[in-house]
């Protein structure tokens, strides 16, 4: 099977690298999902989403995402993003309260940020 190397970078770290089958990402043009072979581009993040990288092995990562642009050429994928936590990593009740914080207080940004990390999780929203 084809793959694509991948590159999930923060502007602290880097948070995941490897080979992967695919990876979708949602941008602020809609959801785009990535194969081997894919056309170059150069796409801006959406505020309050994921990114799932499907690994070679059939386990996926899945980070959340704040912000940044994913681009794609013949050498891979690169997420540069402003902030990234792998799904792993997450607190729900951590996340969830900050969601409810932020809501109650009308921060927007925040509430977009804690709702990246409950889906990357799986929790609703």
């Amino acid at each position: 099977m084809a793959e694509l190397h991948v590159e999930l970078v923060s502007v602290e770290r880097e948070v995941w690298s490897g080979e992967a089958t695919q990876v979708i990402a949602r941008t602020t043009e809609g959801e785009i999902g990535i194969l081997p072979g894919h056309a170059p581009l150069l796409g801006l993040l959406a505020e309050g989403y994921t990114v799932t990288v499907r690994g070679s092995g059939g386990q996926d990562v899945v980070a959340a995402v704040h912000g940044g642009f994913l681009s794609v050429t013949e050498q891979g994928v690169t997420i540069l993003a402003e902030r990234a936590e792998l799904s792993t990593d997450v607190d729900t009740g951590r996340a969830q309260a900050a969601l409810d914080r932020a809501r109650s207080e009308g921060d927007e940004a925040a509430s977009r940020r804690a709702e990246s990390r409950l889906r990357a999780v799986g929790s609703a929203v």
